[in-house]
């Protein structure tokens, strides 16, 4: 594999496979942009290790990008923007690096709010930027936090219709029917399973994300730095992943063309 075989790319990485909805966004937005992903799926799910874990395994993923020459890092995955966004940026002053957050703040200024709840890892939950967040734009909406161990893992199974998503979703939902006025889903593998969110809480319920709004502070960074592709050509998608699993990069390119229920 050659040095700089990627030179002008936008690097995209998560744990496995949640990122993905995140690059859907970001090539609806720059179709013009190179994008090299990178599903770090031998490790996933990030959302059950350690706050140091997690920043060795994002450090090591963005040393390797920039040696190939990518041009700006998108880390499409929460619970590592919230672990290790701030250290990456230390490091690379000059690197443009896009993070993701849980998107409180459209679900916050939506006409209904008063009751908002947050599916997320549980190292999401407990880290600062949630809680600043959660301070933000919880002032006038009572903030319902619902960690979700485990479901990160069932959606890297690729098979989005188990009874196994179906039970755990059954169970962690089900008791809010009716509750809640909106969710925020704050992994990005769970834009995956609205379909099947909906089917729990209702149709009605309107689901937010963070993945429109990070496509476009990428287009906003680029643009500042000057290294925005403004051409009317169509750009690549290239895969790679960490995992040994032979079938991993065809699952990736599957999720990547499926259609996402009532994506934003």
């Amino acid at each position: 594999m050659q040095v700089n075989q990627w030179s002008g790319y936008v690097g995209v990485f998560d744990s496995g496979v949640g990122g993905i909805s995140v690059l859907r966004n970001l090539v609806r937005e720059l179709p013009a942009e190179n994008f090299l992903y990178y599903g770090d799926s031998a490790h996933a799910p990030y959302g059950d290790k350690t706050i140091v874990e997690v920043r060795s395994l994002s450090a090591n993923i963005v040393e390797t990008m920039l040696a190939r020459g990518v041009k700006a890092i998108v880390i499409a995955c929460n619970t590592a923007t919230s672990a290790a966004a701030e250290h990456l940026r230390e490091c690379y002053p000059g690197l443009p690096i896009i993070g993701m957050e849980p998107a409180l703040k459209p679900a916050a200024i939506n006409p209904q709010h008063q009751n908002i709840l947050v599916m997320a890892t549980t190292v999401t939950l407990k880290l600062d930027k949630f809680q600043q967040l959660a301070h933000t734009w919880g002032s006038q909406s009572h903030i319902i936090a619902l960690p979700c161990p485990g479901l990160a893992d069932l959606v890297e199974t690729g098979d989005l219709d188990s009874d196994a998503i179906r039970s755990y979703l059954a169970e962690k939902l089900a008791p809010y029917r009716g509750q809640v006025d909106s969710v925020v889903l704050g992994c990005t593998h769970y834009p995956f399973l609205k379909r099947q969110i909906h089917q729990v809480l209702g149709a009605e319920v309107p689901l937010f994300d963070g993945g429109a709004g990070c496509a476009r502070q990428t287009r906003r960074l680029l643009s500042e730095t000057h290294l925005l592709v403004n051409t009317p050509q169509t750009g690549r998608v290239i895969f790679e992943t960490s995992s040994a699993d032979t079938q991993t990069l065809k699952l990736y390119e599957r999720l990547f063309s499926i259609p996402l229920s009532t994506e934003q």
